[in-house]
């Protein structure tokens, strides 16, 4: 049996202020899994942050001698698969939402990962979570071989620049970090930070569903060009005040319908309420994923848009 075991890894709050500041940096938020690498010296093992083992999923990771020169080790990174040169969730979920160990070879062909590496909690026996960001950093520099699969997480001083670069490119968003900050295992501080970078859209409301009696989730879709109602996806985060959720209760009533709007089925077709589309919403997002559905919506607000303006592009 393995002789390290898994923790929880560090967390960054969520920031819209970039801090001032000469011991500021700025690393790319890969989006992907996060995945921790744990070596005592003999055995391999892999463990997200849920502490749940992913192994048997990332086998070309298993072979920690070729990557890192380490005789025992904790790594902290995100491993990614990329999609038209761009981390792609969807894309990295291929393998790590393998259910089935025996197709992980055929999936490991077929979706290339990548190990971006940014941490490290443990090393040659010894805790080395005390020590700052920056000599961390350094003994990770010294000890991983970059290749096509493994990669160090690089730091950008200009932490302004990265995030336009982020915003073009239509990235996930950045991590801020503080060069003097130490490693908190299961901890959550302002001395790691991260920004996103979302879309938005209006969206159509096609139907609910409630929690006492109140609407808690929108299930959202767009018109294609042939005026179907296509379903893009579900909410029930945002800002949405509760208040603006009782209002929203009471204005769909005269709206509620017995036939579902929505071309392409839903996953939540139980006990949800049917609305005729005319209530329109703004909705931010981190991505579209394969199908035409939104990854991490969120209701911004509810907008006086006429539903027929919101189309799938």
């Amino acid at each position: 049996m393995m002789g390290l075991k898994p923790v929880i890894p560090f967390e960054p709050i969520s920031t819209e202020q970039i801090p001032d500041g000469p011991q500021w940096v700025a690393q790319v938020k890969w989006d992907g899994v996060r995945v921790l690498t744990y070596y005592d010296g003999d055995e391999v093992r892999l463990f997200n942050r849920k502490l749940n083992e992913r192994t048997f999923h990332y086998p070309e990771l298993a072979n920690i001698s070729e990557y890192c020169s380490a005789r025992s080790v904790i790594l902290d990174g995100e491993i990614i698969a990329l999609k038209d040169g761009k981390p792609s969730f969807y894309e990295v979920m291929k393998r790590d939402g393998i259910t089935n160990l025996s197709n992980v070879n055929a999936a490991k062909k077929k979706t290339l990962i990548t190990y971006m590496i940014f941490d490290i909690l443990f090393y040659n026996g010894q805790w080395v979570t005390s020590y700052h960001l920056v000599e961390r950093q350094k003994m990770l520099s010294d000890i991983i071989k970059p290749m096509d699969y493994v990669q160090l997480v690089e730091n950008f001083d200009d932490v302004e620049a990265l995030y336009e670069v982020i915003k073009a490119q239509e990235m996930e968003g950045i991590i801020i970090k503080d060069l003097s900050s130490r490693y908190v295992i299961n901890g959550k501080d302002q001395r790691w930070r991260k920004k996103k970078f979302y879309r938005d859209l209006i969206a159509v409301i096609g139907g609910v569903t409630l929690r006492g009696n109140i609407v808690n989730s929108l299930l959202l879709g767009l018109f294609g060009d042939d005026g179907r109602l296509w379903y893009i996806g579900h909410a029930g985060t945002g800002r949405l005040t509760q208040k603006d959720w009782y209002d929203l209760t009471e204005g769909i009533r005269p709206l509620i319908e017995p036939r579902m709007p929505f071309v392409n089925k839903p996953p939540r077709l139980k006990e949800t309420i049917w609305l005729k589309p005319v209530i329109t919403v703004k909705v931010k997002f981190a991505e579209w994923i394969d199908g035409h559905t939104l990854r991490q919506p969120s209701i911004q607000a509810l907008v006086g848009v006429s539903a027929h303006e919101c189309l799938l592009h």
